[in-house]
């Protein structure tokens, strides 16, 4: 079992990552001034790009809706993997070798190296599939897209190929490119015979399934001719790379919208996903050869946010018996969703491909608007086994249909659909209630009483800050929210600090706001004595006090490297502010030169000491004028030499800048 990593080894992989590189993976930025980048936010819908990069300090934030974060909590959001896992990500993407807390041991290098050997070799395939499906001899295959409402536009969207018709078409393709027998056995593309190995999928259309990172792990083939002997679908099979019970086919392209709009749309096949995505519903995901089970609904929480504040996930069945069955079976796993779970059944049984071939994409639309709450769905499929004509079927629809109702999250749901019980099965409401009550009771005691009960089960996972969510000083003022990621909740009796987004109208809020900016992008601009000046320097603004405090607290070992210097002060800083520091780390500076920085930053520094030299000189001057000077001549004269040596460093200060 992996241990932890080694805090030292977390720093080491986030200093020496470029965030830059790593963003523009996912994010076109363009130059916003010296050493800042700008783009689109990927965390939210905007027009113009708010979300901004600063390499320097190595980190990002997003000034339409706050999110911020570091190289590793950027790729933890946007590939929805853990905290540890985006580590061990970057850190074989630099060649870094991870150490280890308590003994344990990640993945070492031949392990990696295996893996990525096997990333690739599906990669050269995809490459190869997707290239033969466009040669006459893939006819079959571009008809049976056709047939179902797919152009080429689309079959390029999802990357289908095609499996040439011969027994090593892909085989040679891939020796050709250097991967040995031994390799590719490994990968699942190929069965072995008694004259060796040979393509596994075969005169077939193919679809890549990517993991969630939108790497390919495996496929899924299609027979197309009727000389096939194999199963109508042929999928890759268990490997190091591919667990069909952990894998939803088109994650890699629904995420980004399942997050946004906290909705996910769970169909039954490759086509269905494609049609759901190209009519209007793109946060569609289809399981690959297995039911929505446990491991599949831990990636659903996650992406979902999986909080208990909103979020839905609809299931879309045939309306045949196998369909119902898959219903029911999803049901059962519903007390692992804080979001609340919905069916949505066509009346004729059509799926969502055969539906926007016969209807349209509007009617793929409405078939996904149309939902009801998975639990009518079970409680009415329950009903259809007993004959509700006899009393004998009616005492035994409610003996069933009770525990279903009980099962119902929301309490002040539940009463209700024990009157809608009632009415189905034309009984009294008062008997109904009674059922489901000791139902109900019964529930709560095998939870309570049994290791490891359903109640509140599956929490814990993918909770956390969703993009835009708890942002604190985001632009648009929203307070503090709640702690952040892995950030553990504080006690009833602790109290949280309040403070208010500083006015930019206010020239001193103003005047220290850009002299942290300066502080927080530069630090090493308070070497020898700009330090003790910034030190005593006493700022106003709250918000801005709390960070200076902060920085004190610090001190100066990190100065050195902009990238720990804003992590430790990160760490430093009280909570509420983290946002508000990541935001003044990363706020581009007035300077296109690097000459003009320097100058830029000095003037501020000078300004800000100016000013601090001003509020005391102040305090002097009516400390004198309240003083009787023949009463105490020491002090009066003392005060006039401080007077005078304070506007002595003011000169100094306008002839530095």
């Amino acid at each position: 079992m992996a241990g932890l990593i080694k805090r030292e080894d977390i720093d080491e992989v986030r200093q020496r990552t470029d965030i830059k590189e790593v963003v523009d993976g996912y994010v076109t930025l363009k130059g916003a001034g010296l050493g800042s980048y700008k783009g689109l936010c990927p965390f939210h819908d905007e027009r113009s790009p708010s979300f901004t990069v600063r390499p320097q300090v190595g980190r990002y934030h997003c000034f339409g809706c706050g999110e911020d974060g570091d190289v590793i909590s950027f790729v933890q959001k946007l590939d929805h993997i853990s905290f540890h896992e985006a580590v061990e990500k970057l850190a074989h993407r630099i060649a870094f070798e991870l150490h280890y807390e308590d003994g344990g041991s990640g993945p070492n290098r031949e392990d990696i190296g295996r893996r990525q050997r096997l990333l690739d070799a599906h990669k050269v395939a995809d490459e190869f599939f997707r290239a033969q499906l466009l040669t006459p001899g893939a006819a079959e295959g571009r008809n049976f897209l056709y047939g179902r409402g797919f152009d080429r536009a689309a079959a390029e969207q999802f990357g289908v190929g095609y499996a040439p018709q011969g027994w090593d078409a892909l085989l040679k393709h891939l020796r050709g490119r250097g991967y040995t027998d031994a390799e590719l056995k490994l990968t699942g593309m190929f069965s072995e015979g008694g004259r060796g190995i040979y393509d596994r999928f075969r005169g077939r259309l193919i679809w890549p399934i990517r993991d969630i990172a939108g790497d390919t792990i495996g496929f899924g083939a299609r027979k197309l001719y009727e000389d096939d002997q194999g199963p109508k679908y042929l999928n890759t099979p268990e490997t190091a790379l591919y667990k069909k019970s952990q894998v939803l086919y088109g994650i890699d392209l629904a995420k980004r919208n399942i997050a946004k709009d906290r909705q996910l749309v769970v169909v039954e096949g490759y086509t269905d996903v494609m049609a759901c995505h190209l009519a209007g519903v793109p946060t569609a995901v289809a399981t690959c050869g297995t039911a929505f089970a446990a491991d599949h609904i831990k990636i659903a929480r996650r992406l979902l946010s999986d909080d208990g504040s909103g979020g839905e996930v609809i299931f879309t069945f045939d309306g045949d018996a196998a369909g119902q069955k898959a219903a029911l079976r999803a049901f059962e796993e519903d007390q692992r969703f804080v979001a609340q779970t919905f069916v949505a059944v066509e009346p004729t049984g059509a799926d969502p491909c055969e539906l926007r071939q016969s209807k349209g994409d509007s009617a793929v639309r409405d078939l996904i608007s149309s939902r009801r709450p998975l639990f009518e769905f079970a409680i009415r499929a329950t009903l259809k086994r007993h004959n509700l004509d006899t009393v004998e079927g009616r005492i035994a629809a409610l003996r069933e249909s009770a525990p279903v109702v009980a099962q119902i999250r929301d309490a002040g749901i539940r009463p209700a659909y024990a009157r809608e019980l009632a009415g189905w099965l034309g009984m009294p409401v008062e008997e109904v209630s009674r059922a489901v009550g000791v139902a109900t009771k019964r529930a709560a005691q095998a939870s309570a009483g049994g290791p490891g009960g359903s109640q509140g089960s599956g929490q814990g996972a993918g909770q956390g800050r969703g993009p835009g969510s708890g942002q604190g000083f985001a632009a648009s003022g929203r307070g503090y929210a709640g702690p952040g990621p892995g950030v553990a909740p504080l006690p009833p009796s602790a109290v949280l600090p309040s403070y208010n987004r500083p006015d930019p109208r206010d020239p001193v809020a103003a005047m220290e706001r850009q002299a942290l900016e300066v502080v927080l992008q530069e630090p090493r601009m308070l070497e020898g004595e700009t330090w003790q000046r910034f030190s005593e320097s006493r700022l106003s603004t709250p918000a801005y006090l709390a960070i200076h405090e902060a920085i004190r607290a610090t001190g100066l070992e990190a100065t050195g490297d902009p990238v720990r210097w804003v992590e430790q002060l990160l760490q430093e800083v009280p909570e509420p502010l983290r946002p508000l520091v990541s935001e003044l780390a990363v706020v581009p500076l007035p300077a296109s030169t690097p000459e003009g920085a320097q100058r830029y930053c000095r003037d501020i520094l000078a300004r800000l000491f100016e000013l601090q030299i001003t509020r005391v000189k102040a305090e002097k001057m009516g400390q004198l004028q309240r003083l009787d000077a023949s009463a105490d001549p020491e002090e009066f004269q003392r005060l006039n030499r401080e007077l005078m040596q304070l506007e002595m460093q003011r000169r100094s200060l306008r002839s530095d800048a």
